[in-house]
């Protein structure tokens, strides 16, 4: 089986700290893999708020994630601060990829990589809709 690949960005439009809990650790003592996705989520949260926006109030429309793809780097643990920094790439009709990239603040060591495919959502008719205009201008390089 041929192993996830992640090519990231040569510059991030976006970047958060988050402090790992003990709730993101495992068994293993490092962060859970299923938890990783919940600080992606926080930090995904954080860059819509810093645009002015929600994920439910996106001019208008909400967001959906319809895909997540995620590479593992390294460890992380308990008490480490991960930053986080995504961007937005690859637009299309409804939606585009946030790809992000998660690292320990202070060593810079990489933790994981991915993407998060997101859809543009109206939620009063309950469909799919176009990437809205303002919100694609913010990205022009894509």
């Amino acid at each position: 089986m041929a192993r996830v690949q992640i090519e990231l960005p040569a510059s991030f439009a976006f970047s958060t700290d988050i402090q790992l809990y003990l709730s993101h650790i495992n068994y293993g003592g490092h962060l859970d893999n299923a938890l990783l996705l919940t600080v992606v989520s926080e930090a995904r949260a954080r860059w819509f708020k810093a645009l002015g926006y929600t994920e439910l109030d996106v001019e208008g429309l909400g967001i959906i994630v319809s895909d997540a793809a995620l590479q593992y780097k390294s460890e992380a643990f308990h008490g480490e601060t991960m930053q986080v920094d995504m961007s937005a790439q690859e637009f299309n009709k409804y939606g585009c990829d946030l790809v992000w990239r998660m690292r320990e603040r202070d060593s810079g060591r990489e933790v994981a990589r991915g993407k998060t495919g997101i859809v543009f959502f109206d939620y009063q008719t309950r469909k799919v809709a176009g990437v809205p205009q303002g919100f694609r201008e913010r990205f022009p390089a894509d």
